[in-house]
């Protein structure tokens, strides 16, 4: 079903001649032009104007390569397939307004026909020429628009079964590319991860190859030593500086009680 579709947006886009096209375009990977040409029995100008006009309304993309050797550039082609199957549908919808329009006016209005010419116009025209052909005279006849009422409603639903199918396409093809992006997102974050890991493992060796280095060296104890020596002078003057001070106290006491005894 869907490589029908793909063929007939090529037929609607470039002619049914060309639309073999889409089954080598529906591929994973971008295809060679020349293959494309090679496959198709055409020339490689006669290739990419088919794709520049696909290219056009947007329906394919393309990468390019250079020939190490020639020293040329060879382009490779892809159909887009959600845009292919979008753009059909927006074909599809407009022949879809066109039946629907005609479903009303045969509804609606009365139209007339000349049985000889096999010329058909409706009732306003048909008013305007007084109800005679000019081609020949002959006067019209009332159309019975009950079978071809039947055949524009015939086509209208046949092209709604058709918009249903192209929608079902599309949503499968959407699904498709939510699956891929999802890939994508989930392995972009998985490699963000694994370089977080990696910085993590580097500063951690790098942290533990300076430890080892300042270990080796050994200045900090000597530092140590030198600060534990001054701390230990300092603690000597405070002690000292604690018992002197009760001593100069009590012999003021001392003092002053032998003052009272004299008295």
């Amino acid at each position: 079903m869907l490589t029908d579709f793909l063929k007939e947006v090529v037929a609607i886009v470039v002619g049914k001649n060309s639309e073999q096209i889409a089954e080598l375009l529906h591929s994973k990977k971008h295809v060679n032009e020349f293959l494309i040409a090679k496959k198709l029995d055409i020339t490689i100008n006669q290739t990419r104007n088919i794709l520049y006009r696909l290219s056009d309304h947007g329906l394919v993309s393309s990468i390019r390569k250079k020939d190490k050797k020639k020293g040329w550039y060879t382009y490779f082609w892809k159909l887009e397939i959600l845009k292919a199957l979008e753009f059909l549908r927006s074909q599809k919808t407009k022949r879809l307004s066109q039946y629907d329009n005609q479903i009303k006016n045969r509804e609606t209005k009365e139209f007339y026909l000349c049985e000889r010419c096999n010329i058909e116009i409706n009732e306003e025209n048909a008013l305007l020429h007084d109800f005679t052909c000019n081609e020949c005279g002959e006067i019209f006849t009332r159309k019975d628009n009950t079978k071809v009422l039947k055949e524009l409603k015939k086509y209208s639903e046949k092209i709604n079964l058709e918009i249903a199918a192209i929608d079902q396409e599309i949503d499968n093809e959407k699904s498709k590319i939510e699956k891929v992006r999802e890939k994508e997102v989930k392995k972009e974050k998985e490699e963000k991860a694994a370089k977080r890991a990696a910085k993590r493992k580097k500063t951690q060796r790098e942290k533990k190859a300076a430890e080892k280095k300042t270990s080796k060296k050994k200045p900090k104890k000597k530092v140590k030593k030198k600060v534990k020596k001054k701390i230990k002078k300092i603690l000597k003057t405070v002690r000292k500086a604690v018992k002197k001070k009760p001593k100069k106290a009590v012999k003021k006491k001392l003092k002053k009680t032998s003052k009272k005894k004299r008295r």
